[in-house]
């Protein structure tokens, strides 16, 4: 006889604990299905995170099987075990404020918010996991099956940018480094630049999707969903998700060598091949992994390894104690509420902004189209970034002058503009050279972030962010404004929680004002420009800005 309570049971327990249990497992639930539902286009659109898709069903499958094959440990109901449910919903919360104040400067979609909501979300199923495994509740064991169910969910999280990079870059390099030195065994002459492998007549790129990043997850992830639901050995768990990885990563080895002899021989990789490896390469590190784990089961019951059917308690010998299943329910009940309160504010107070009837200005007309002595360059590709900044209000004009001997001076004018409730002031801040011109292939030349007032005609500018960023030999100076309620604004670090909540509590999640940025960049210093007619007119048409 199990000694976990049957689900036929479940309304009884509700009514026993004056449905404040029943309360807690409701907003529990919901704020789970509106989580899958927020990441589900993440798993769908991402290669990466796929197998998110199937962590709804194999959550649901892991409860069963911990309810049914054990160890059946149950938790006494004593303090401790409320404080660390309390701690658990608390560490909720406070996540999800930290997330949703992400979601007011960064946008819903955002990676690093939804990497916090992803563990908002967690922290709650944790405080939820201490309730149901009390022996007064008895409706989930606290063991290993069922916290791998809930670890599923962390290895279903879109990764934050940083770490990603971080770890492609690391895969992309070590799998080239790698290849190359196979290839040099087999007598291919070739040599790398980066994560290019030069051959005699062409050259194979290991890119992204290449680096194995795919393959490594998802073999962690079965690794961790196999320790659960084959084995029950702590010795064959540990095996199996310890092998995880380096299985990944040589089979991933395997593909790239594969298709760089493929390449070698004149087969063209891209398409069939390129796609074919990869979805072979996922299915083989599956089955080795299952392989091993089917052997491992095996070995147990061949040498009398426990199948974690452990005798359970008869349950009348359980404390039935309803005041105590009563008190767990309203702990979840006021943890869940207040994550049920926060994401409703927040979700209210960052949804689209209602049609203006003020009509945003000619951008173009800030920046003169033919201007003395200076060829006009204009942009081809500048609405690309519009859904990211959220305004399809911009402008970009480049400006070029030689001289005598021929050097070249380039000045770029760069405007965008949000209507009043557009975009919060938050986000627009974020959208500065600082973090879009890196991923271009610019480097800062510095860590430092000055913030300078440029003498001008006799006055001094608005003070405003300079930048020094390098590609290669090309150095750019980079001068830029954000305005609102036509009132420069300090920029500030979004990588500082702080400096985040400063903003969003000075100006709110959705500015009521007009907001323009207005950057320059050329490739000389202030000095050598600061007399160009060239920026008189520019200057003297954004003043109305506070620039």
């Amino acid at each position: 006889m199990t000694s976990v309570r049957p689900w036929r049971e479940l309304p009884a327990l509700v009514r026993e604990s004056r449905f404040s249990l029943g309360l807690g497992l409701g907003l529990a639930a919901v704020l789970l299905v509106v989580w899958t539902l927020r990441v589900f286009p993440e798993w769908s659109n991402n290669a990466d995170l796929s197998h998110g898709m199937f962590t709804p069903l194999l959550f649901a499958l892991l409860i069963h099987e911990s309810r049914q094959r054990g160890p059946c440990r149950l938790l006494p109901p004593n303090r401790w075990l409320w404080i660390s449910t309390g701690a658990s919903l608390s560490a909720s919360v406070f996540v999800l404020f930290v997330a949703c104040l992400y979601a007011s400067a960064f946008g819903w979609t955002n990676t690093v918010v939804e990497f916090l909501l992803g563990f908002a979300t967690l922290a709650g199923l944790v405080a939820l996991w201490l309730v149901c495994a009390s022996k007064p509740v008895r409706l989930l064991p606290f063991n290993w099956i069922a916290a791998i169910a809930l670890g599923l969910w962390v290895l279903s999280l879109p990764i934050p940018p940083g770490t990603y990079q971080k770890l492609t870059l690391s895969l992309q390099l070590w799998v080239s480094e790698n290849v190359l030195q196979s290839l040099h065994l087999l007598g291919i002459p070739a040599y790398k630049e980066g994560n290019i492998i030069r051959l005699a007549h062409t050259s194979v790129g290991v890119e992204e999707a290449c680096s194995g990043v795919r393959s490594l997850i998802s073999c962690i992830y079965a690794g961790f969903f196999f320790s659960a639901s084959f084995v029950s050995a702590w010795g064959s768990r540990f095996a199996l998700i310890v092998l995880a990885a380096p299985i990944a990563i040589a089979m991933n080895f395997a593909r790239s060598l594969t298709l760089t002899l493929l390449t070698y021989k004149g087969i063209e990789i891209e398409g069939t091949w390129h796609d074919a490896t990869g979805f072979a390469i996922l299915g083989f590190t599956a089955l080795i992994l299952g392989g091993i784990a089917f052997g491992l089961d095996k070995f147990e019951s061949r040498h009398g390894g426990s199948r974690d059917l452990d005798p359970k308690p008869n349950p009348a010998a359980i404390s039935e104690d309803a005041a105590a299943a009563s008190g767990g329910g309203r702990i979840l009940a006021t943890g869940f509420g207040a994550c049920l309160v926060v994401a409703l504010v927040f979700a209210l107070a960052t949804r689209p902004a209602e049609a203006t009837e003020v009509d945003a200005p000619d951008l173009l007309a800030y920046l003169p189209e033919s201007p003395s002595d200076w060829e006009l360059v204009r942009s081809q590709d500048l609405y690309r970034f519009s859904s990211i900044l959220e305004t399809e209000n911009l402008a970009q004009r480049t400006y070029l002058k030689r001289d005598e001997a021929g050097n070249v001076t380039q000045i770029t004018f760069y405007l965008a503009y949000w209507l009043p409730g557009q975009s919060a002031v938050s986000s627009v801040a974020t959208h500065t050279p600082d973090a879009c011109w890196p991923g271009a292939g610019w480097e800062p030349q510095s860590e430092e972030r000055p913030r300078v007032s440029l003498p001008f005609r006799g006055r001094e500018l608005a003070p405003g962010e300079y930048r020094v960023f390098n590609n290669e030999s090309i150095s750019q100076h980079v001068w830029f404004w954000h305005s609102h309620n036509r009132q420069v604004l300090q920029s500030f670090d979004p990588r500082r929680p702080l400096e985040v909540l400063g903003m969003v509590l000075a100006y709110g999640v959705r500015s009521d004002g007009e907001q323009l940025f207005l950057r320059m960049s050329s490739n000389r210093p202030w000095e050598e420009i600061a007399n160009e007619p060239l920026l008189g007119e520019v200057f003297s048409r954004v003043a109305q800005f506070g620039i």
